[in-house]
């Protein structure tokens, strides 16, 4: 299976991010989530909690364990209402996955044999790809959701999920078969990000060099200031709004942490 993506797939993306954020965040309460893009067809996510990162694996796992589609409760309700904002675009449109015979069995094969014969009038009476084509009175909702489920709900690595100290992707790692950086994600432009755009490693030392020659030509006198202008230059290439997302992060995490030590000392000086 080939690891390239397209457009089209990357909304596989966006929807596990918003999909396994939203549990992160609202089931666990986890604080400190950091979201970064593989610099292929994945993402990773840190999180930087105190609490997660003295979990063992066996916790991990069970963090795994609740985040994956084992029944139906809250979690699959929650999951499908994020799924159901994309669906039509990205599965019926895009994916077009009611094109053709083949197609279609693809589906039959996720649902009863009992409304094979149903469905399958529907799908040869369509033109074109709708969710209308897809339900089935006898089923209810159901059988929307199993499909929805089956073709967008995001697979989780279970390795990397449950091992504290399993690789995980760095920010700002260069992955080696794209050339493209590991950029954190901004999680309040999840759907704005394109992985097509992110900086290659070779897009980021030309623009240094760029930067470099510019200033070359500039008349400097002050090698101390122009030693430490050269440390930021970072800032005038393509990873900026990146390392912007990644400063930000870290803020918060000192801020928490600080947070957390001044309880600590007010509690001792309680006792």
């Amino acid at each position: 299976i080939s690891a390239d993506i397209c457009s089209k797939c990357w909304t596989l993306m966006t929807m596990a991010i918003h999909i396994i954020d939203r549990a992160l965040k609202e089931d666990f309460g986890f604080k400190h989530r950091l979201w970064v893009y593989s610099g292929r067809r994945g993402v990773h996510c840190w999180i930087c909690d105190e609490s997660v990162r003295k979990l063992s694996s066996a916790g991990g796992q069970d963090v795994k364990k609740k985040v994956h589609l084992n029944e139906k409760n809250d979690f699959v309700r929650k999951s499908i209402n994020i799924i159901k904002k994309y669906f039509e675009e990205y599965a019926l449109v895009d994916q077009d996955i009611l094109e053709n015979k083949e197609s279609w069995d693809k589906i039959l094969a996720l649902v009863p044999e009992a409304i094979h014969e149903d469905l399958q009038k529907n799908f040869q009476k369509c033109h074109t790809s709708t969710s209308q084509n897809i339900k089935n009175d006898k089923c209810g909702p159901w059988l929307k959701w199993e499909i929805m489920l089956q073709y967008c709900f995001p697979r989780l690595d279970i390795n990397v999920s449950k091992g504290i100290n399993h690789l995980l992707k760095s920010p700002f790692s260069v992955h080696p078969k794209t050339g493209r950086i590991s950029v954190p994600i901004d999680l309040q432009k999840v759907d704005q990000f394109d992985p097509f755009t992110v900086p290659t490693i070779s897009s980021i030392c030309h623009e240094l060099d760029v930067i470099f020659t510019s200033e070359k030509e500039k008349e400097e006198t002050d090698a101390e200031s122009d030693v430490k202008h050269r440390t930021k230059d970072y800032k005038k290439t393509s990873l900026a709004p990146y390392v912007k997302v990644f400063e930000q992060f870290l803020e918060n995490l000192d801020k928490s942490q600080k947070g957390d030590l001044l309880k600590k000392s007010d509690l001792q000086k309680a006792f």
